[in-house]
């Protein structure tokens, strides 16, 4: 997705491509450069040269990638995205497809590398390195290596595996590393991305939350206009951010409105009523109760594709009823608009996880993306969707937002209809209601808030487990406890929950929960596993 596609991204911030090739990492890359200060994007590979230059890039960053440079079918690098004067950095495959297709040679030398590599000899006259200690840690995943570099470039790194380990052609302005600066687990990633943009490129770090928010503002009045607009309040942190943003942009024009589909957590639509006025800067609110009809459209569904565009298309018919009631409330209103937009919590991870650009996987259709209806009425207004989680935090604090808002855990837009493995029903929500309440007190008790991402609790209603209790047996559900720690959700490692916390939670659950009798912990890192099991 980049600013050329979505009209919600200014083009007036200088932005680096992350070109991908296939990386486990490549959103995580974009993530770093954010954090620099710069602002990225990610762009599939099978983007032509002339496509990724017609954006005007402040600079290119090739990513890694599964392949081998010399393989027929693997991904190639087009010398047109060398030969136009940006500045490159390689990483990895990206690295050994720079050296490929300037004459380098890139070989199976039998001497793989994977995980943490220590670095043999380094070049602290270079860009990339100047400031760094000799003695590093990097993060490298590599069978291939690069034996020669292309001639004009200087070799300024070298591992046991890896003679050529880094390299530079600070005239061309084109430079690469074999491990990956990303990952947490190279010592100095962070800095070696930062030389490269600010030294190598010559960039100005300006993406700061200030700025973006005037950008959006700015794009969201030039795209509503004199329109009205909706905006979907599930209470989570996206939707109340987007909505505070636009109420900012075009204070009246805005009504907010708060679905109560039937899959909220326990008390959440009290909470949400209460907490309105706080998180949104004073929009209008209509509360919808339409827990009926999403649970009887979603009788019978176990698919969890399915179920999730059930939600989004009763999403968009609960909308455009709401629509149709704003109009008619303001019939007798001659200055009243039409209401065109629907104002959504879209974010950067929701997009790339929904297959939003070519090359992208879809891993699952989020309600608000791929979950929509073809025939939706409205236009859509998503000012956070060039943002990562974290980004977003930082625009609602600016915002003024309160922090039981800004650091709510996320909580998915399609609710616990896709924490229930099997049918939905509203005895089978009552029991995970009950559940997931006792796990956020016991987590909200321990201190541990700030400290896990999230914590979805999932039941396995179509799973009945044995159990013992008041010397009875039992033919119960399981639920699984899915606590993870994560910077923006494109990555996520399992929480490690102290031990006395969890049997808290265990005993309180199977105790307390009539119909559940098993409690379990998901160890699963992001990747392989998502952090919603559907």
């Amino acid at each position: 997705m980049t600013a050329a596609d979505n009209p919600q991204i200014s083009a007036d911030f200088p932005t680096v491509l992350v070109v991908d090739f296939g990386a486990q990492y490549a959103q995580l890359i974009a993530r770093r450069v954010r954090d620099a200060r710069i602002y990225s994007e990610v762009v599939p590979h099978t983007l032509s040269a002339e496509e990724i230059l017609s954006r005007r890039p402040a600079a290119l960053i090739l990513s890694g990638g599964p392949s081998s440079v010399y393989e027929d079918g693997a991904p190639r690098l087009d010398p047109a995205l060398l030969e136009a004067g940006v500045p490159v950095l390689g990483l990895c495959y990206g690295f050994q497809s720079i050296a490929a297709a300037l004459d380098g040679t890139v070989a199976k030398t039998g001497a793989r590398e994977y995980g943490s590599t220590r670095l043999q000899e380094i070049s602290g006259e270079c860009t990339l390195f100047a400031g760094q200690d000799a003695d590093q840690v990097v993060w490298m995943s590599h069978g291939d290596a690069v034996t020669e570099a292309p001639e004009g470039f200087a070799v300024t790194a070298s591992t046991a595996g890896a003679p050529v380990a880094a390299f530079e052609d600070t005239d061309r302005r084109i430079f690469g590393v074999q491990w990956h600066p990303e990952v947490g687990h190279s010592d100095r990633g962070q800095q070696v991305l930062e030389n490269f943009l600010y030294q190598g490129a010559g960039l100005t770090p300006t993406w700061t939350t200030t700025n973006v928010i005037d950008e959006q503002v700015a794009l969201i009045r030039e795209q509503i206009g004199e329109h009205r607009a909706i905006c979907g309040l599930s209470g989570g942190v996206d939707s109340a951010v987007a909505a505070a943003l636009v109420q900012r942009a075009i204070g009246d024009q805005l009504t907010c409105v708060y679905v109560n589909h039937g899959l909220m957590r326990q008390n959440e639509s009290d909470e949400i009523e209460k907490a309105f006025g706080k998180a949104t800067g004073g929009a209008k609110l209509v509360m919808v109760d339409a827990e009926d009809v999403f649970l009887d459209a979603l009788a019978g569904v176990t698919d969890p594709e399915t179920k999730r565009k059930i939600i989004g298309e009763k999403f968009i018919r609960t909308f455009e009823q709401a629509q149709a009631d704003i109009v008619l409330a303001s019939q007798n209103d001659p200055n009243a608009t039409d209401v065109k937009f629907l104002v959504q919590g879209t974010l950067y991870p929701d997009v790339v996880e929904s297959g939003g650009g070519e090359g992208t996987a879809n891993i699952k259709s989020h309600h608000n993306v791929g979950g929509l209806p073809d025939d939706i009425e409205f236009e859509l207004c998503e000012p956070l969707r060039a943002l990562f989680k974290d980004e977003v935090r930082a625009v609602g604090s600016e915002l003024g937002l309160p922090d039981e808002i800004v650091m709510r855990q996320p909580f998915p837009g399609p609710g616990l209809g896709i924490r229930i493995i099997g049918e939905v029903t509203k005895e089978r929500l009552d029991l995970l209601r009950e559940a997931d309440a006792i796990v956020r007190e016991e987590l909200t008790v321990a201190g541990l808030d700030r400290e896990i991402w999230q914590c979805p609790v999932v039941l396995l209603a179509d799973v009945r487990s044995v159990g013992v209790q008041g010397d009875g047996r039992t033919y119960g559900h399981p639920v699984v406890l899915r606590p993870v720690t994560s910077e923006d959700a494109m990555t996520a490692d399992w929480a490690k929950v102290p031990y006395d916390v969890l049997s808290r939670i265990s005993n309180r659950i199977t105790n307390e929960v009539d119909g559940i009798n098993r409690v379990v912990l998901d160890v699963t890192s992001k990747p392989p596993g998502t952090i919603e099991w559907e």
